[in-house]
């Protein structure tokens, strides 16, 4: 498997793949195929992972997309303005993701929801209890929310991230929430009132844009029903 991003905002994914070799995405994931590449759509690991899925933001029925013969070509495309960035995944290694980031992978990844074990972080983090955790051997790729900046943390060194810019991290990682401290940061300081903690060993990846940010901008332009 080979695989170039192209794009800068709006990014694109093409994925060549050789005889045999295939990729998953969830349904509607696909931009577009060469004539060689079949497609099979199914619940992969039955109804209680499906659901698991549908929970951490992705679709119910994943879709498998394998080369029949030489040479295939499959691209996949952003959901929304930001980066595609791969993952080299060993055995047993994991990440962990905001919801609606994953995109495609090997068929040796594991796509899995992921539970926030404070009860802190679940009600206030910015994407609720339920994440997504990718687990190799293999190649995924993730598509987040505008530019993004990635941290190596130490042991011990910590980051306080407004909620729903925190986009990926690894499982070394301890995650919680904070309270943003003084009546006056509370009230005008238009970071509400609660903060997500990290803190190392190991890295963080940071998103300059969140969903909700965005939806919120869009909003003021929709027409209003009534």
């Amino acid at each position: 498997m080979e695989y170039q991003i192209r794009g800068t905002v709006m990014q694109t994914l093409d994925v060549t793949l050789q005889a045999g070799e295939m990729m998953y995405t969830e349904s509607g994931g696909m931009a577009w195929m060469s004539g060689n590449i079949s497609m099979e759509t199914g619940m992969k690991g039955g109804l209680m992972k499906g659901l698991g899925r549908a929970l951490a933001g992705e679709s119910l029925f994943l879709v498998d997309y394998t080369c029949q013969s030489g040479q295939g070509l499959v691209t996949f495309a952003c959901e929304f303005p930001g980066k595609i960035v791969p993952l080299q995944l060993e055995a047993g290694q994991s990440m962990i993701c905001q919801k609606d980031a994953f995109m495609c992978a090997e068929k040796t990844v594991t796509l899995e929801m992921h539970f926030r074990k404070r009860l802190g972080a679940g009600l206030f983090g910015g994407e609720g209890f339920i994440l997504q955790k990718l687990t190799g051997p293999g190649t995924a790729f993730v598509e987040l929310a505008g530019e993004i900046t990635e941290y190596e943390l130490q042991p011990g060194q910590m980051l306080k991230v407004d909620t729903g810019h925190l986009a990926m991290y690894e499982p070394t990682v301890e995650f919680d929430i904070v309270t943003v401290s003084g009546v006056k940061n509370i009230l005008f300081g238009g970071e509400g009132l609660f903060l997500a903690q990290v803190s190392g060993p190991g890295r963080v990846w940071l998103q300059s844009m969140t969903l909700q940010n965005l939806a919120g901008k869009l909003a003021r332009y929709m027409p209003s029903k009534g």
